[in-house]
């Protein structure tokens, strides 16, 4: 779930002049960049010298970035290697905390690395693990059963073919190791008269790389922890590139930024409780000339919003979710 997606020879970080504008680094900072990938967004806010940066990525192989920003910025850019679920594990003192930056999309770099396999035009053994995981896509084709890859692929993937894809994937893998292109021939297989203008494989490709990453838990606790860090007045924003995270992104700053008359998980007298505002109520888009230049930006939405409480019960925010959480735990 690390930097932009961008399928052309050079990287673009998407939205950048509007993710800056919003984030106000002029002004003198620390901003936290929770999916360094290339550090498009680090650059950008270290041309300031009255800026720091602390960037975190699970992804190893973006250390060839982020080493070259410490050597030119030396004390002010930190790197670390984690998840960000595990930002509260970084300790600084700092109560200037001005953002907190999420990117979700996919560099082409990681794209195109092989081993990481997140490509349907790769070959050899399925990975997709992009760092700090507990299994990997070859292990959910070759032991998950039927019922729970159709799930996966239903859920995640809003793949149509999911159970016949499940029934074939079953099938095949008795005989054989399901690798990358194997794969990819099962799905043609099953959809071979369907007509889309995706590749066949894009949405069961999207659902293991969901799976394998976790990535629906990992962005729920990394916006509660992002709420629970940053003070108020500072901004969380979040680039999204598919419905699923940004229906769980849209959810977070929409229902609390709302007046809610009742809650089963707080008192009534705390229920008015705003702790969001929303300067913009619905998403910034990539500009017509930004999706020209980078085409794969025009799935980008940008939201953002700006603490203004403490203490809140995101117990709902959890419930709203778990149907897509408890699909995660399946393998």
């Amino acid at each position: 779930m690390n930097a932009t997606i961008n399928l052309e020879k050079k990287h673009f970080p998407v939205l950048l002049d509007e993710l800056v504008s919003i984030i106000s680094p002029l002004y003198g900072g620390t901003f936290i960049d929770c999916t360094f990938g290339q550090g498009g967004y680090s650059k950008k806010i270290l041309e300031n010298k009255k800026n720091n940066i602390i960037a975190l990525d699970r992804d190893k192989d973006v250390h060839k970035y982020s080493s070259s920003l410490k050597i030119k910025y030396k004390d002010r850019f930190k790197f670390y290697n984690i998840k960000f679920s595990q930002l509260e594990k970084i300790k600084f003192k700092n109560n200037n905390l001005k953002a907190i930056i999420f990117d979700l999309g996919y560099s082409i770099s990681q794209i195109k690395n092989s081993q990481k396999g997140l490509s349907f035009l790769d070959k050899g053994k399925l990975n997709m693990k992009m760092g700090i995981n507990q299994f990997s896509a070859h292990d959910v084709i070759s032991n998950m059963d039927e019922n729970n890859l159709t799930k996966v692929f239903k859920i995640f993937g809003e793949e149509r073919y999911s159970k016949k894809i499940s029934r074939e994937i079953v099938k095949k893998r008795e005989d054989n190791i399901i690798k990358t292109e194997d794969l990819v021939k099962i799905i043609d297989s099953v959809k071979k008269y369907q007509k889309s203008k995706i590749h066949n494989s894009t949405k069961v490709f999207q659902a293991l790389r969901i799976l394998v990453n976790k990535e629906i838990s990992e962005l729920i606790n990394a916006l509660i922890i992002s709420f629970n860090l940053i003070p108020v007045g500072g901004i969380i924003a979040v680039i999204t590139f598919h419905s699923i995270e940004d229906k769980i992104v849209k959810f977070f700053f929409k229902h609390y930024s709302e007046e809610r008359n009742s809650s089963r998980y707080i008192p009534e007298a705390e229920s008015s409780e705003k702790y969001f505002k929303l300067t913009h109520k619905k998403p910034i888009l990539p500009s017509s000339s930004e999706i020209i230049k980078n085409p794969p930006s025009r799935s980008a939405k940008l939201r953002y919003g700006i603490k203004i409480n403490q203490n809140c019960n995101f117990n709902d925010f959890r419930d709203k979710f778990k149907y897509l959480t408890d699909v995660e735990e399946l393998i």
